[in-house]
């Protein structure tokens, strides 16, 4: 769920006005690379901490404070770069209250592989563990340190044995992050899977946002 906008993204002479994303640290380097892609120039990001993935009652909060300051430093538009993200639409409401609006969704692993082809798959992927570039390149920070698993592989059976499969979510073609991917399959005893997403619904929500009147 969505709120309109407060204010157009456009001047009165046509050109676009500055736009502020706030946005979850795991998505920073992908927003930058949308903005890159299409020349968004007046796209400025600012991200709230990528640990908040694992602590979903903290992003609300924590995007409240993040808009009042941002309104108080003369920000008029401002896109939110988060779906639900487990906030049990706590988020929608932090978004209404501000006027805001945020990425369709309820994760960024449903927006990378386009929302509507998420909702056709997901019961098949219901046991399927889904890993994006961010998480390969912070694997041994995410998972591997904070599980002792780099001390205790065999506890890999513990945390993971309710999967099945993990899945490779690529946003970029890199084989260091394939081999990381690979080897976390290994390491967790789950069959592999590669998708080549792209930036999927990311990248088509933040030309809208940033350009409304050309898409």
């Amino acid at each position: 769920m969505r709120s309109q906008p407060s204010q157009t993204a456009s001047d009165i002479d046509g050109a676009p006005q500055r736009l502020l994303v706030i946005a979850c640290g795991m998505i920073a380097r992908e927003v930058l690379a949308v903005r890159e892609r299409h020349g968004l120039t007046h796209l400025e990001l600012r991200c709230l901490p990528a640990e908040f993935h694992f602590h979903p009652d903290r992003i609300p909060p924590a995007l409240d404070d993040a808009i009042e300051e941002a309104r108080a430093e003369g920000h008029r538009n401002i896109f939110v770069g988060y779906g639900d993200c487990g906030t049990g639409g706590h988020l929608d409401r932090v978004c209404e209250k501000h006027g805001v609006e945020r990425i369709e969704g309820p994760h960024c692993f449903a927006f990378y592989q386009g929302n509507d082809h998420f909702t056709e798959i997901a019961d098949g992927d219901f046991t399927s563990f889904y890993m994006t570039d961010f998480l390969c390149r912070h694997f041994d920070a995410f998972f591997m340190r904070p599980l002792g698993l780099d001390r205790h592989p065999e506890l890999a059976k513990d945390y993971f044995g309710h999967y099945e499969k993990l899945v490779y979510l690529a946003q970029t073609d890199d084989p260091a992050l394939d081999r990381v991917a690979i080897n976390a399959a290994a390491l967790l005893g789950l069959a592999y899977e590669k998708r080549r997403t792209g930036y999927g619904d990311l990248d088509t929500s933040l030309r809208k946002a940033a350009l409304p009147a050309a898409s």
